[in-house]
């Protein structure tokens, strides 16, 4: 171990670490090498600045005074494996909330979820597979979502949900299952009092046990995939959710990666990937499958399997769940409708850009801290990283937005409706922010000026094709946004 006098405990003393990442010294690239070999997280091989901010709070909080000295604990035989899962947990990016990605939920309720159940009636017997689960919100939104579709008969099923994470902490917060406002921001309100219960003065909510029954966890890296490391018992899968997890693996391994997962499937299973993740060369070894709002994947036929055995029709039986709610509620992810695109509108929407390089002097490393704060339930923390941001760049719309998010979970209705006007101020055609608005005046209670916002919104994404995921709209698609708009709105919102 190179750098610094020893404490007594045997380590480096913790030095004055830089703010940037120690580019010059060969040791940082070392260790960076060392991480993404580990994880797999080539996320980081090109975002020194993102990484750095993280190693620094592992290097002081280990006294191995620098980053030789901090590759040097992750080598070492006994203490090692313990400073490894520290490390993990404080990369992983847990981005995740209830029923994020309203398309992808819709097809799990319309199409995938029935036809499994229809298929399974015989043996009453579901297998699900949520990799890269953080801190549970996915696994635990799907055993909301079967309880919703079994009813009763849930019961009489045998359903298993095994979220897996390479995040022990993620993974703790997880079987605690106690969430913040933020992590429940895609459910309204009657949906989080049916399915949870506020604790700490509303400031959390603990997950109602029904829901829990049907879940586990275990720690598991996805590159056990490959180097046979993940237990041989994990296959056999009717679903695996793999979503926004691939887009921090090396473009080369994807493939791979992918291709395993569907050998875990069941011969009529389905796969589910984020929006950003699919690629044409998945279809040399999956089938793909167009849904209403997604990409599906699923084993290519097997001429050995009947059709009927593969085919997915909902029930004939098949009722509809209940019906939304009245239009002064956040939607549900089981309540809205798509609706067909019409003509273009002004001014123009904001659609996902492309990936760019970070700019010289822009806030993306504040950004993601702020994110990654909150999607941890570090609220006040990521409000104070997007408070020290917006000192130096307050015309950055993308900042405003969060930081109307972060405060609207933080209770501070006024201070997000701020927020987020000023972002509309500085991006008139900034969709996911008109909707969010509208959202948050319906809480205020000025109905009326909610339906203008969510129009605005409506209008500007029946400009984009409607598989268009949107900026800053956490995987919604331009046609998931028409549908929920039409849910609050009603016939006399104008949409066609």
């Amino acid at each position: 171990m190179s750098g610094g006098g020893r404490n007594a405990g045997g380590r480096a003393a913790p030095l004055d670490l830089p703010a940037q990442p120690p580019l010059a010294d060969p040791a940082f690239a070392e260790l960076k090498r060392l991480i993404v070999a580990r994880t797999g997280h080539a996320y980081y091989a090109d975002k020194d600045t993102a990484l750095w901010e993280r190693l620094r709070g592992r290097i002081r909080a280990s006294g191995a005074g620098n980053a030789a000295g901090y590759a040097a604990l992750l080598r070492h035989p006994a203490d090692g494996e313990a400073e490894w899962a520290a490390l993990e947990s404080t990369i992983t990016i847990g981005e995740t909330f209830f029923f994020r990605d309203a398309g992808q939920f819709a097809a799990l309720r319309d199409t995938i979820l029935p036809g499994l159940i229809a298929r399974r009636a015989g043996p009453r017997r579901l297998r699900i597979w949520s990799a890269g689960c953080s801190t549970g919100a996915e696994p635990y939104s799907v055993a909301i979502l079967l309880r919703r579709l079994l009813g009763p008969a849930h019961r009489e099923w045998s359903i298993s949900i095994l979220g897996t994470d390479i995040s022990e902490a993620a993974l703790d917060a997880a079987r605690a299952a106690r969430f913040s406002p933020w992590a429940l921001r895609g459910m309204d309100l009657d949906g989080r009092m049916r399915d949870f219960l506020p604790v700490a003065g509303n400031q959390a909510w603990q997950l109602r046990p029904e829901h829990r029954g049907t879940t586990r966890f275990e720690r598991q890296n996805l590159l056990g995939l490959l180097d046979g490391t993940l237990p041989l018992s994990m296959t056999g899968f009717d679903l695996i959710l793999c979503r926004n997890v691939l887009i921090y693996f090396d473009r080369a391994l994807v493939p791979r990666l992918v291709r395993a997962l569907g050998e875990r499937l069941a011969p009529d299973g389905w796969l589910l990937l984020g929006h950003a993740e699919p690629d044409p060369s998945f279809n040399a070894f999956l089938q793909p499958v167009t849904l209403a709002s997604t990409t599906a994947w699923r084993p290519l036929p097997n001429p050995e399997v009947g059709v009927a055995e593969q085919a997915d029709a909902p029930p004939a039986a098949w009722t509809q769940l209940p019906a939304p709610a009245p239009a002064a509620a956040a939607p549900s992810p089981w309540s809205w409708q798509p609706l067909p695109v019409p003509p273009a509108a002004s001014p123009a929407p904001r659609a996902t850009p492309q990936p760019a390089p970070e700019a010289p002097g822009e806030p993306l490393p504040l950004l993601d801290r702020a994110r990654a704060e909150a999607d941890s339930g570090a609220l006040d923390a990521a409000r104070a990283t997007l408070r020290e941001g917006l000192r130096d760049h307050p015309t950055h719309a993308r900042m405003q937005m969060l930081d109307g998010l972060v405060s609207r979970a933080l209770g501070d209705l006024a201070g997000a409706e701020a927020a987020l006007r000023r972002a509309l101020y500085l991006d008139s055609g900034f969709v996911a922010a008109h909707y969010q608005l509208g959202l948050l005046l319906l809480d205020r209670g000025a109905a009326e000026a909610a339906r203008r916002s969510i129009a605005n919104a409506a209008r500007l994404a029946q400009a984009l094709p409607g598989g268009t995921v949107l900026e800053e709209g956490d995987g919604m698609t331009a046609e998931t946004l028409l549908g929920l708009a039409r849910h609050h709105l009603g016939p006399a919102g104008g949409l066609r």
